[in-house]
């Protein structure tokens, strides 16, 4: 008895690194199961070298017929009781048969590719509340959030490889170069911040256009497009304070790391964000699309030591008590077990 897991994106992003972890952190807990994917060489690589049995599949457009059909295979295959869809693509091409389906949405998600599916998982409360008022059964809802990755035992990243003075107060934002994410919002708001230097991790179609903004803004000097990266511990080790100005959140996995890290966190508050965060407590929320009051947080925390150290305790006092590996894989498991694939 197994679990079959589908993803159809073939990007990367935050939805697409959570699914390595968690199918990873399942692996670590003995679950039985495997993997239906698109090509992703990264993606392929981590989850064999975790032991989880893969196999890559087209997901193509509407006019794709064959995922389908492979994939009932697979799980024929693979002894499957249960599927699990993650995003749209996947939830199209989950095939029919004697296992149940699931989907897990980390989104507002047009639900019309769920019909049928047995379930639904929502890793927001505030998800799980809208499928619901979408005339979705409450009781086939279940809310189960994302976990921290653990904070890796890792040297930060070396500032000056990056030509990034060692004293400087340095911000980190974390997220696809996308709209979405207002890195805009942060730029516009370091020209208010001079002492300030970032580091932008991430890649996306306004990668150039956030560039010359840059530039015009004058902030071109103390800003590092970092990319995609794949070293997340070293990169919240080398920061001092985390800034997720994001348009449109529906959850925030950026805040839940950097709590995980110990690194202090303004955020928008957009759904998500402002959803975990208790204002004040355990990270600063600011209205979205908001410049000048994101910078004015960022001044509130770099000013204020006894705000960052408080938190930063709270931070971490709620990822061991809602977001630990351990809590989150226990719900999942128990998932799993009411199909009997656990």
């Amino acid at each position: 008895m197994s679990v079959l897991h589908l993803l159809g994106t073939a990007g990367e992003g935050g939805a697409e690194t959570y699914f390595v972890d968690l199918v990873t952190a399942l692996q670590r807990a003995g679950l039985p199961q495997a993997a239906a994917l698109r090509r992703n060489p990264g993606r392929e690589a981590a989850l064999k070298a975790a032991g989880v049995p893969t196999k890559v599949l087209g997901f193509g457009g509407p006019l794709d017929i064959f995922t389908r059909t492979a994939a009932a295979g697979y799980a024929k295959l693979q002894g499957a009781q249960l599927t699990l869809a993650w995003m749209n693509r996947a939830a199209r091409h989950s095939p029919k048969g004697p296992w149940a389906r699931i989907g897990r949405l980390g989104g507002y998600y047009n639900l019309k590719y769920y019909a049928g599916f047995d379930e639904l998982v929502a890793n927001t409360e505030d998800i799980a509340e809208w499928i619901v008022n979408q005339g979705w059964p409450a009781g086939r809802v279940r809310f189960i959030p994302n976990f921290a990755r653990p904070a890796q035992d890792v040297a930060p990243v070396n500032r000056a490889a990056l030509s990034t003075p060692q004293d400087a107060p340095l911000l980190l934002s974390m997220g696809r170069l996308h709209e979405a994410k207002a890195h805009d919002v942060t730029l516009e708001a370091l020209t208010r911040v001079p002492e300030a230097w970032l580091w932008i991790a991430g890649v996306g179609p306004q990668e150039a256009k956030l560039k010359a903004m840059a530039a015009a803004l004058g902030v071109e000097r103390r800003v590092r497009f970092l990319g995609w990266r794949t070293d997340p511990s070293a990169l919240y080790r080398a920061a001092d304070v985390c800034v997720f100005p994001s348009r449109y959140e529906p959850l925030g996995n950026v805040v839940i790391q950097a709590w995980a890290h110990g690194l202090p966190v303004v955020a928008a508050a957009s759904q998500g964000p402002k959803a975990l965060i208790d204002d004040g407590r355990d990270g600063l929320l600011v209205p979205v699309n908001d410049p000048v009051a994101l910078a004015e947080g960022v001044h509130r925390v770099l000013a204020d030591s006894q705000l960052r150290e408080r938190m930063i305790e709270r931070g971490a006092a709620r990822v061991k008590l809602e977001f630990s590996e351990e809590a989150v894989v226990a719900r999942w498991k128990a998932l799993f077990a009411d199909y009997g694939a656990a």
